[in-house]
């Protein structure tokens, strides 16, 4: 949720003071870019995921500030609310068995912290969205401590200038408001970083923007919110919505989300740092004491705070992030289409995907964005997290006539975008052993058309018809996740429903 902050509170003059220093910024980028200043290619890839604590009964438990000091280690932070934790991996090359090595890092992670939850009367619950999460668990007093939560949720507030509304309709329909931006921390997520030259972020970038809807086909796991059976991935409806400092009338008016796809294919990182200044309002007018152009004047590399700051806060769904790491500037593109879990086997399997998908993608000679409208893009992404496995997505044809034709989701990945992938992974130096394997519990998804968004539903309905009320049955199946996300194995394999019950004697 951006970067650290101190709590406070701005005139006038901050933010046009803020806006001049964004525009510096700006300036001091492209500077950069021009200087061919940034770091060369380490084919370095980063993971993030963020977490939900839960209790033995499969209800949220507020205390993260207890368990991070039961973890004590930096790997584990504080996420939006009470009820969240994120875990960082270390960056790793792209090369050899780096799949398998994350797959045993995040393991060792997970099940430590989910020893030292116990510790407490809480789990460690890796899912989109916990289905047992009500609206009376996301209130503001249930944000997590910190002053950048609290001034972040009192910027939007302020900005928004009235309640929340939330209006998601799928299988079921929910209508509610809310008076902060706390319902946000129901979406949990996978963050996919890849680091990568100036001259490759656009080709990565419009690569990842096409087929963020294939990754929510296969991956999406966030089929409930607040009792109700809404999109196959309803995070980002909810999102846009509870983040979204636009009143109706802005939105008729076609002002953009801060939640947002995009409306383009781009040709620089530059495009994208420069859309955020050109239409989206400062949240966080706070100053650093750097003058970035004379840092660069000097011969150093400039923080570009502002900037920094300002992206943080603007949420797409594939975002350009500027660092600097030993001394020298990188870009990378972040990837956060992707929900938590099931398991740490899908969560790699998903990361392996994409990777060597766009990869495969953007080395083409022909790259998908010059035959998919951008409209299409975006539409994919909707249609994918409204129907998950079950979706169909508009694709360009094969052979010389071209076009664009309506294909079924699962039948894309399987036939095209998988051999892709392998190829990717192939170029990338991967390892066949786990190339195959982690591909393969994707083409396993796809050939059984499970993801977690089906399991859970199934497993809900399936409780519902043993007599279990609505909050019993999610409750349920939320236990029944978790006992099966710590076993490890892919979500294809389990088992749909609640375990029979052992007879007493």
């Amino acid at each position: 949720m951006g970067e650290k902050v101190v709590a406070g509170s701005f005139d006038l003059s901050d933010r046009q003071r803020y806006r001049g220093k964004l525009r510096e910024c700006l300036a001091g980028l492209a500077r950069l870019l021009e200087e061919k200043r940034f770091d060369r290619p380490k084919n370095l890839m980063g993971l993030e995921i963020e977490l939900n604590l839960a209790g033995p009964d499969g209800m949220p438990r507020m205390m993260n500030a207890q368990v991070l000091e039961r973890i004590a280690s930096h790997d584990f932070q504080t996420e939006l609310a009470m009820f969240n934790l994120e875990v960082n991996i270390a960056p790793h090359r792209l090369v050899g068995r780096v799949f398998d090595q994350l797959a045993e890092e995040l393991g060792t992670s997970l099940a430590y912290a989910h020893r030292k939850a116990a510790e407490v009367d809480a789990g460690i619950v890796m899912i989109g969205i916990l289905p047992t999460i009500d609206r009376d668990d996301l209130v503001s007093s249930n944000l997590s401590d910190g002053d950048r939560y609290t001034l972040l949720n009192d910027q939007i507030v302020a900005a928004r200038g009235e309640d929340f509304a939330l209006d998601i309709e799928g299988v079921e329909h929910l209508v509610c408001t809310s008076k902060s931006i706390a319902p946000e921390a129901a979406c949990t997520s996978v963050q996919l970083h890849l680091q990568v030259t100036p001259a490759r972020f656009a080709d990565v970038w419009n690569a990842a923007q096409a087929v963020a809807a294939a990754q929510v086909v296969v991956g999406a796991n966030s089929p409930f919110l607040f009792g109700r059976e809404l999109w196959r991935e309803s995070r980002p409806p909810l999102f846009q919505q509870s983040t979204d400092t636009r009143p109706p009338e802005l939105q008729a008016q076609g002002v953009r989300p801060r939640t947002w796809f995009g409306e383009r294919w781009v040709s620089s990182a530059y495009d994208l740092f420069e859309e955020n200044l050109r239409f989206f309002p400062p949240l966080l007018p706070i100053c650093d004491d750097e003058d970035p152009l004379e840092v660069l004047d000097a011969g150093g590399v400039p923080k570009l705070a502002e900037l920094v700051l300002h992206n943080g806060t603007v949420y797409r769904w594939n975002r350009p992030v500027y660092g600097i790491a030993d001394g020298v500037p990188h870009l990378r593109v972040e990837n956060r289409v992707l929900p938590a879990g099931p398991s740490v086997t899908d969560v790699v399997a998903n990361a392996a995907f994409y990777y060597g998908l766009v990869r495969a993608l953007a080395e083409e000679a022909r790259p998908v964005w010059t035959r998919l409208p951008f409209a299409s893009a975006a539409a994919n992404f909707d249609a994918a997290c409204r129907h998950g496995i079950d979706a169909r997505l508009e694709w360009p044809r094969r052979g010389r006539y071209g076009g664009v034709a309506e294909v079924d989701a699962v039948s894309l990945v399987r036939d095209e975008l998988l051999p892709l992938a392998a190829v990717g992974l192939d170029a990338w130096g991967v390892e066949p052993v786990d190339r195959d394997f982690y591909l393969g519990v994707i083409e396993d998804r796809c050939r059984l058309r499970v993801n977690g968004a089906t399991w859970q539903a199934a497993t809900f309905h399936q409780a519902l018809e043993t007599g279990l009320s609505r909050d019993a049955a999610l409750a349920a199946t939320t236990r029944r996740y978790g006992e099966l996300m710590h076993l490890g194995e892919p979500v294809h394999t389990w088992p749909v429903g609640l375990p029979e019950p052992v007879p007493l004697g």
